[in-house]
C-alpha cells in the first residue's frame, strides 16, 4: 500500500512560482512511474506531467512545457512539481498519482493509476 500526501500548494501572483512536493510512503516508491493532474471547478482532470521510474525521462502537457518541470528522489519518496511562469488559468488543484506503468498513452485511462493524492489547491491570481 502506497499513500500519497501533497504539499506546496498556495496563492501566488501571475508570474510567480511554486514548488508542489507529492510524498509517498510504503515501500517500492520506485516502482511507480509518477504523474500530475489537475482539476480546475467545472472541468474535467487534465494531466500535467509525469515522470518514469528512476527519474530518466518525463513528459508534460503542451500547456505546461517549457514553464513546468517534474523530478523525483526516489531515496525521499518524493516527486516535485516546479510551476514557473504560472498563469491565472493554471488555477486547480493538483494531484498526483502513482502508476506501474510509464506512457503518454491512455492517460484518463483512470484505472491504470494505483494510488492518489488528496491535491493541493493552487490559485493564481491575475
Amino acid at each position: 500500500q502506497v499513500q500519497l500526501v501533497e504539499s506546496g500548494g498556495g496563492l501566488v501572483q501571475a508570474g510567480g512560482s511554486l514548488r508542489l512536493s507529492c510524498a509517498a510512503s510504503g515501500r517500492m516508491f520506485s516502482n511507480y512511474a509518477m504523474y500530475w493532474f489537475r482539476q480546475a471547478p467545472g472541468k474535467e482532470r487534465e494531466f500535467v506531467a509525469a515522470i518514469s521510474w528512476g527519474g530518466g525521462t518525463n513528459f508534460y502537457a503542451t500547456s505546461v512545457k517549457g514553464r513546468f518541470a517534474i523530478s523525483r528522489d526516489n531515496a525521499k519518496n518524493t516527486v516535485y512539481l516546479q510551476m514557473n511562469s504560472l498563469k491565472p488559468e493554471d488555477t486547480a488543484t493538483y494531484y498526483c498519482a502513482a502508476s506501474r506503468s510509464y506512457s503518454s498513452d491512455n492517460l484518463r485511462l483512470w484505472g491504470r493509476y494505483d494510488y492518489w493524492g488528496q491535491g493541493a489547491q493552487v490559485t493564481v491570481s491575475s
